[in-house]
């Protein structure tokens, strides 16, 4: 596979500023939204209200991810554990809002931060990244550009349950790199939309 190409500068730029102007004006028109989600994920058991874990983004480096916190407190006792279907650890409240991926919010601060955009291959833990690069070394690749609130792999694939689904998934955020252009990055905003209104999350 060839090497992706980056954004040329005016449209990483526009990109950028878009990234501040979306997450600043959806983060104030959702605000009594948010104070409802934390006042809810509050009661529905003891912990944080928001859910903070480190992730790998541009260039390997690290930074803090945001959530809602949408699973019970201690939710990985014996190391990290990929969510699955049905699973036990999540509240009752916690899967609604990962139906409508309105876990995902937060994450507008990570965006007005630099450290995400809203599109982008979405950020992995280095646990997993390890084990995915030992077999699909191309996955180094995917830490050329800013990770994503949301990705052409989660349009396309949706959530993976183990590291085989990841770098199938993985194919997808490739080839988003190799058509990377901000019309492909609308696209997959729409799609997303379309997702979130079908409530499709788990």
């Amino acid at each position: 596979m060839s090497q992706s190409l980056p954004l040329p500068g005016w449209q990483a730029h526009l990109k950028r500023g878009m990234d501040l102007v979306f997450s600043l004006g959806i983060g104030l028109v959702l605000a009594p939204l948010l104070l409802w989600i934390a006042w809810q994920v509050k009661r529905s058991g003891p912990g944080p209200i928001l859910f903070r874990q480190e992730r790998i983004g541009r260039n390997g480096k690290p930074f803090t991810l945001f959530k809602f916190r949408s699973m019970i407190e201690q939710a990985e006792p014996e190391g990290p554990a990929l969510s699955t279907e049905n699973d036990p650890r999540i509240t009752s409240f916690g899967k609604t809002i990962r139906k409508w991926r309105l876990d995902e919010i937060p994450q507008l601060w990570n965006i007005l931060r630099g450290e995400m955009s809203f599109v982008g291959p979405r950020p992995e833990r280095q646990h997993y990244i390890n084990q995915i690069q030992a077999i699909h070394p191309n996955y180094r690749q995917l830490l050329n550009v800013k990770p994503g609130l949301t990705s052409w792999g989660m349009v396309q694939f949706g959530y993976a349950e183990n590291i085989s689904e990841m770098i199938e998934r993985s194919q997808f955020d490739l080839d988003y790199l190799q058509h990377l252009s901000l019309i492909f990055d609308v696209k997959i905003l729409i799609h997303t939309a379309r997702i979130m209104c079908k409530g499709n999350g788990k």
